[in-house]
């Protein structure tokens, strides 16, 4: 049976991107993406919709509510 192509991360993809802006969220947030630290563990939802989020904003197609005039 033939191996299987490895799926490298590749810098500057709106994946890769999307993944550091999770990072910086998360920092921000005081929530943390390991068990290690003091931080608030972030839950699966949180997880899974930020990244969401995140990956809408890298790809130039995240909605965002009009600021307050």
């Amino acid at each position: 049976m033939a191996d299987l192509p490895v799926s490298r991360a590749v810098e500057n993809t709106p994946e890769h991107i999307a993944y550091q802006l999770l990072e910086r969220v998360a920092d921000l947030e005081g929530v943390a993406l390991s068990r290690e630290g003091k931080d608030k563990l972030a839950s699966r939802k949180w997880l899974l919709d930020t990244y969401a989020e995140c990956l809408d904003a890298a790809r130039g197609a995240r909605r965002y509510a009009k600021s307050p005039s």
